[in-house]
């Protein structure tokens, strides 16, 4: 391991410490004109987001087994408690009704009161809902839709195999008190991003493609889920048209729905968000943010940044970089693994890698 893999690791371990580092090299990173880019807060090994109804920022995590809260302090600076520990890979963190949802690999977690009580962190209710165990593509991105259920992933426990489509390769929903459950797409690899569509209220989701069939094949894939039930291909087809080397003989990748769009090869696309906030030039409005934490198993890195899909309607017309810098040649320092919305209108990227969440904002464009 690299010296830059071991200080890395050594972050991720600090246990309850605010990690205070060396200042992150935020000039290397490259964005469009009018955009400006400064650290958030410190959050070691940040993943998904979330915002409380009183405007705290609640994080999860993965390798630090940990979620955190992150609110303002009275010095006008921001604070960063640890409201669980020990968690296995709590990545997902949802808000509903005051409460905070966890997931962990195989349950949700549910956090009563969370925003009243984050100094002293209540014990966690255990939703009655159960998920398999497999640690492989186990961690879950989680959101609640428009309709009010909670939507919960299951990957599929392996590269490429043909599990049992109720219970892996999935999207499921359940309800707030995880009594109930269904299926709601199909042929699902691994999404650990997902969002609606601010006026169709349709679901689009992040999708990484198997590995081992090159450095350019398969395409990551942005879905768009236009009614529920649909199949999306794993494990007979990738991305539009590319049959599975062992399962693709078995159905045609015209039976699927195909993907809104391809996305670059092994960039593992995970979070991903509309703009739905007012502070970025109308262009960006209702446009999808992906968060492209970087390929592991590629001669040439790809990915390491924030790309942009442009949408008319409901077609996905572009794919393009929004935010770069964080790979340097063949050197990463850092790894986009979510994006939210501020209620200002910024934009906010966790980094799980170099234990940061970022703000990007928009000032204006320079003559």
């Amino acid at each position: 391991m690299s010296w830059r893999g071991i200080w890395s690791f050594f972050l991720l371990g600090l246990g309850n410490c605010l990690v205070v580092a060396a200042e992150l090299p935020l000039e290397k990173i490259k964005l469009p004109a009018g955009f400006a880019i400064e650290v958030y807060a410190r959050v070691p090994n940040a993943r998904a987001m979330v915002w409380g109804a009183q405007g705290t920022l609640f994080v999860g995590s993965m390798s630090a087994g940990k979620v955190y809260a992150v609110r303002a302090s009275l010095e006008g600076g921001k604070e960063v408690l640890v409201l669980a520990s020990g968690l296995a890979r709590p990545v997902g963190v949802a808000f509903r009704d005051g409460a905070l949802y966890v997931s962990v690999i195989d349950r949700i977690l549910r956090f009563d009161r969370i925003e009243e009580r984050l100094s002293d962190p209540p014990t966690p209710v255990r939703l009655p809902a159960e998920f398999p165990g497999d640690r492989h593509h186990g961690w879950k991105f989680i959101a609640f839709g428009p309709d009010g259920w909670l939507y919960v992933p299951v990957g599929a426990p392996c590269n490429i195999c043909a599990p049992d489509p109720e219970r892996y390769a999935n999207i499921q929903r359940i309800s707030p008190d995880g009594a109930r459950r269904e299926v709601v797409a199909r042929g699902v690899r691994n999404s650990v991003g997902f969002d609606w569509h601010p006026k169709t209220r349709e679901l689009w989701f992040t999708d990484n493609g198997r590995d081992f069939l090159g450095d350019d094949l398969p395409p990551d894939e942005l879905n768009h889920a236009s009614i529920a039930g649909q199949h999306f291909g794993y494990p007979y087809c990738h991305g539009a048209d590319l049959a599975d080397p062992e399962f693709g003989k078995k159905r045609l990748c015209r039976d699927f729905r195909a993907p809104a769009r391809l996305l670059g090869a092994h960039v593992a696309s995970l979070g991903m968000r509309f703009y739905t906030g007012k502070q970025f030039p109308e262009r960006y409005r209702d446009q999808i943010f992906i968060a492209e934490h970087g390929s592991w198993n590629r001669g040439e890195k790809a990915g390491y940044r924030v790309s942009l899909v442009r949408l008319q309607g409901e077609r996905a017309v572009s794919y393009e970089t929004f935010a770069e810098g964080w790979l340097q040649g063949e050197v990463a320092w850092g790894r986009p693994a979510d994006v939210l919305v501020a209620p200002d209108g910024a934009l906010l990227v966790a980094d799980d890698y170099a234990g940061a969440i970022y703000r990007l904002s928009y000032r204006a464009e320079t003559p």
